[in-house]
């Protein structure tokens, strides 16, 4: 009987531990997920030129998806680049 309650107090203790493991990458993973956003935020701009042509397809497309322009055109550029990386 005092074998079968060590041993259910060792798996406690070993429970215990799994659990302010998991606490801890749980605010990690929050830490990183903030200074992800922030960064986000501070998003860089750029003068574009487009040819009144590009510009209405892009309108077009934008509107489709239900997108501002200017998010359209971040969309696109953020599925080039995930393409370039995975060749």
């Amino acid at each position: 009987m005092i074998e079968k309650e060590t041993n259910i107090h060792k798996r406690e203790e070993a429970l215990q531990k799994r659990l302010e493991q998991l606490d801890a990458l749980e605010a990690d993973i929050k830490r990183r997920e903030k200074s992800a956003k922030e960064k986000e935020k501070a998003k860089k701009q750029v003068l574009l030129r487009l040819s009144p042509s590009l510009w209405n397809e892009l309108a077009k497309w934008a509107d489709e998806d239900f997108r501002s322009i200017n998010g359209q055109i971040e969309f696109l550029l953020t599925e080039a680049v995930r393409r370039r990386k995975n060749l």
